[in-house]
């Protein structure tokens, strides 16, 4: 059975192999903000917030926390699965 951290651990060893990094994001005081912050070459960051694949969902304080940070201008995706981390890895890859 796979679990939120296989999804998050996925992500952060694929992140680092194409040359980014996957710092954990802790917001004292802050609850509901997304687990990791993407750091990738040329400057792009990205927020991601990890789930389990089957009845992980978005709390709504977090569905809050990614809005705002949309409406600041940042790119959040949520990602539940290791075929959505691979999806992510391509699209980062390739921009």
């Amino acid at each position: 059975m796979i679990v939120e951290s296989d999804v998050e651990g996925l992500l952060r060893r694929k992140v680092e192999q194409i040359g980014g990094k996957a710092y954990k994001f802790i917001s004292d005081g802050n609850r509901g903000v997304p687990d990791r912050i993407i750091c990738l070459p040329g400057g792009r960051a990205v927020f991601v917030e990890t789930k389990r694949p089957k009845g992980g969902v978005l709390s709504r304080i977090q569905k809050y926390r990614i809005a705002e940070l949309r409406r600041l201008g940042f790119e959040v995706k949520v990602i539940n699965t290791k075929e959505q981390v691979e999806d992510f890895i391509r699209e980062v890859s390739n921009p």
